[in-house]
């Protein structure tokens, strides 16, 4: 007797968070890296509809699992906040990341970073920032026309997406809000909070030695029989 076989359940498709490669080679790039997702991720901080993610793999296409890519930093407008094992587009609303930044590192081949430039305008970012920490080379690409053409003067260049502005000195980049406050590494950004917080106790403990002082006034009118409330 034959008996009928049961229908074979498709295979669940596996999109891995990793793809085992570190995600800096060094303490330079490693920097930059932290530096600019902590200054976009504290720009927007206030937007909840904004999300900044630093080495985070992007799957643009559904049932494609080695399509993928893990940019330095992304930028998504239209997408919330939170944490993602990854980028998986087509449950994001089918939003494609519209700003990366990729810092180089002596590890970087020219075939790599030309492959990644190939996908990011295959798959639609609108905005593509490329730098060379060791030899201080900013690139620009900006979606044009349907693709990503090279900006050719970068040099006090604005991000029409981000707002941000990039400098380059003979020395780095530098790249400001658009308040005009500068991106600053972690350390100097906590050096620099620490110190508000110095001045602010120190302004806190003035204030309080004043209130003891007038305190201390007004007890001793009225022991000489003055009211100090009265003008």
């Amino acid at each position: 007797m034959l008996t009928a076989r049961a229908p074979e359940q498709p295979k669940e498709i596996v999109y891995p968070e990793s793809d085992g490669m570190p995600m800096a080679d060094n303490t330079l790039q490693f920097r930059w890296i932290v530096t600019i997702q902590g200054g976009l991720d504290l720009l927007f901080r206030d937007n909840p509809s904004v999300f900044v993610a630093g080495d985070l793999l992007w799957y643009p296409i559904e049932g494609e699992p080695t399509i993928r890519v893990a940019p330095d930093v992304m930028v998504v407008f239209g997408r919330p906040k939170g944490d993602r094992g990854a980028y998986l587009q087509w449950r994001e609303g089918g939003i494609a990341p519209q700003v990366v930044f990729e810092i180089l590192s002596p590890g970087n081949t020219v075939m790599e970073m030309t492959r990644k430039l190939g996908f990011y305008d295959r798959y639609g970012v609108e905005e593509y920032y490329l730098y060379d920490p060791d030899r201080n080379e900013l690139s620009i690409w900006i979606d044009q026309e349907g693709g990503l053409t090279e900006v050719e003067d970068v040099d006090g260049w604005i991000s029409p997406r981000l707002g941000i502005r990039f400098a380059q000195t003979a020395e780095t980049l530098k790249i400001y809000r658009p308040d005009g406050a500068i991106f600053d590494p972690y350390v100097e950004l906590g050096t620099r909070l620490e110190m508000e917080r110095q001045r602010a106790e120190q302004e806190r403990q003035r204030a309080e030695q004043e209130r003891q002082r007038a305190e201390r006034l007004a007890a001793q009118l009225r022991a000489l029989g003055v009211d100090p409330d009265q003008s």
